[in-house]
């Protein structure tokens, strides 16, 4: 990856680009000032950003839950960079530093941040989360401790992929999965592409997948699933228990977001096991077998973003024999964030995660697509 650290340090201009979202399927290019940082902030200058599920959820609809875009937004999230400039009171980060954010931050001081389940803090500002803007533009600052060095080599393109990687992560620990381990996951969009990666890198002894795009199923065996199923023509918890010998994943993880998805999840899982829910659905509620949950005593455990992974992430992601460049596939300028986002939203049978490059570029990563 030579390019991986081309990026170097610039005067900071007092105006930028940004691409905000007006309304569903309106985005325009603004000029803005660029954020000046605050004592315990780093200013990012940010090299590049994927495209998210969410990202796209608002472009869309305007809203995701009781998030709404009822003000120009500027989205995106999944982001790295290079450090621009420091606050006074910043010490570990200096201008032409590469690193990764954590776009979640949080207030440190309630009872979830100080049982460090910082995920659940009440008072979080998400990037790109209504009425938080996002990295869409050229600069962001953020709060120190929510910065993290990239390690040598690392793309900023693998080094942005850290956030759905943690999502994987997450789920994984919130599932309890042990090593040795057999693991199902449904839905293989980015983030259950990840957690393929997470499964294995954390001693899943096998993975099985299922999704109803080839492309999606193919890029999943790629990353280290033994079985793939089509759940467009086959039933996938059978799959599941047939390869199982009839007993089923130790640990399931549905990240589709579909109830068909969830139902299968349940029923692809061993008696005792659990199941790790990810996904949303688009009305916000699914139905369960409760029966057949209690029978088998499956524990099912909600997983919201993640907490305490983005050290560990960027640590197993440093791995280059972990290939998720697999998944990257298109890439995009700042001035084509729209372009970038309607991408995402319209070809899921050839499109795995799409980038947007809010200062230039077209992909540092060795061996993947390009536009």
């Amino acid at each position: 990856m030579a390019s991986a650290n081309e990026a170097r340090p610039a005067a900071v201009p007092d105006e930028m680009v940004a691409a905000v979202l007006l309304r569903p399927f309106e985005v325009r290019l603004e000029r803005r000032p660029t954020p000046r940082p605050q004592a315990d902030e780093v200013l990012i200058k940010v090299m590049a950003v994927g495209v998210c599920g969410s990202d796209v959820h608002y472009y869309e609809h305007g809203k995701i839950g009781r998030y709404i875009v009822d003000r120009p937004l500027v989205l995106g999230h999944e982001c790295a960079g290079v450090v621009a400039a420091v606050g006074a009171a910043v010490t570990r980060f200096a201008p032409g530093d590469r690193v990764a954010v954590e776009p979640g931050m949080t207030c440190g001081r309630c009872s979830a941040c100080k049982s460090g389940r910082y995920n659940l803090c009440p008072d979080v500002r998400f990037l790109a989360t209504p009425p938080v803007g996002g990295a869409f533009a050229q600069y962001v600052a953020i709060r120190e401790d929510f910065v993290f060095p990239i390690p040598e080599g690392v793309s900023f393109e693998r080094a942005a992929m850290n956030e759905p990687f943690s999502v994987g992560l997450h789920a994984v620990r919130r599932a309890g999965m042990k090593t040795g381990d057999t693991v199902a996951i449904m839905g293989m969009g980015p983030v259950g592409l990840l957690a393929v990666v997470a499964a294995k890198a954390c001693g899943a002894a096998r993975v099985f997948v299922s999704d109803v795009e080839p492309l999606r199923l193919d890029a999943a065996l790629k990353l280290g699933a033994e079985l793939a199923v089509n759940a467009g023509n086959e039933d996938a918890a059978e799959a599941i228990r047939s390869a199982t010998g009839g007993e089923g994943a130790d640990v399931s993880i549905e990240t589709a977001g579909n109830p068909r998805a969830l139902r299968s999840a349940l029923l692809a899982t061993r008696r005792g096991g659990a199941v790790a829910v990810v996904g949303l659905p688009p009305e916000g509620r699914a139905e369960l077998d409760v029966s057949y949950l209690v029978d088998n005593e499956i524990d099912v455990r909600g997983v919201f973003r993640y907490a305490n992974t983005y050290p560990l992430g960027l640590s197993l992601l440093a791995d280059p024999a972990r290939k998720i460049e697999a998944l990257f596939t298109d890439v995009f300028p700042l001035e084509e964030s729209a372009a970038a986002l309607e991408r995402a939203r319209t070809n899921k049978s050839g499109s795995l995660k799409v980038f947007v490059y809010p200062n230039g570029g077209t992909g540092s990563w060795n061996g993947a697509m390009e536009k």
